[in-house]
């Protein structure tokens, strides 16, 4: 479970089957896009991949991997003029929305797992 703006909401651990669509507006611009996934899990691997684009462009001249936080993470989400997730539910057949922090508590999550497996 995870505490998120003042809701306490279950975190499926892979969200497998639960279709996400991640919305992100870049900039204040008046353009929007959307990324389509099959799993929760899949969506927070999209997010960190969209901040791990973001590094590699703004540096070059790095070779091999780039380390960050997740504090950097994070800020980079917070840093978006606007971010969020619709996960479908199959109980109702229905989309819930969910904020920037969610999709945070999410990639912490999903980082978490993916460390522990190496």
């Amino acid at each position: 479970r995870v505490d998120v703006e003042g809701e306490t909401r279950a975190v499926s651990m892979s969200g497998a089957g639960r279709h996400t669509i991640l919305l992100v507006q870049f900039a204040h611009a008046k353009t929007r896009t959307y990324y389509d996934y099959n799993s929760i899990n899949a969506a927070m691997n999209g997010v960190v991949g969209l901040y791990e684009d973001r590094l590699k462009e703004l540096n070059p001249d790095v070779a091999g991997d780039i380390t960050y936080e997740i504090t950097d993470l994070f800020a980079y989400i917070d840093s978006l003029a606007d971010m969020a997730a619709l996960v479908f539910q199959p109980e109702s057949g229905l989309y819930e929305p969910c904020s920037r922090e969610w999709i945070k508590a999410n990639c912490f999550e999903a980082l978490k797992r993916s460390a522990a497996r190496k």
